[in-house]
């Protein structure tokens, strides 16, 4: 299964609980009912969100530069460079 299947049958299953719990399909008490229920999407949605920053802010802050790639990129950028030379195209 791949990650999107899985995310969309986890989104789907807990959109299924919501839609039956907000219904009354499945009982629940009524201070969870009127209090909780209604706040729970906007929760999950903040809740996303503040991952999904945690993650981008984590993936800078431990970015480290890669000195093998380095020299693969300049030996790329050569290589490009000697390719259009060759065809006649200056690049400067």
């Amino acid at each position: 299964m791949t990650k999107a299947t899985e995310t969309a049958l986890t989104l789907f299953a807990l959109s299924a609980l919501y839609f039956a719990l907000s219904t009354g399909v499945i009982v629940s008490p009524k201070l969870f009912h009127d209090e909780i229920l209604p706040y729970l999407p906007w929760w999950g949605l903040v809740t996303f969100g503040s991952y999904a920053l945690f993650t981008l802010g984590w993936g800078i802050i431990t970015f480290k530069d890669k000195k093998d790639k380095y020299e693969e990129l300049k030996l790329q950028i050569d290589e490009a460079k000697a390719f259009y030379s060759s065809k006649g195209i200056s690049l400067d």
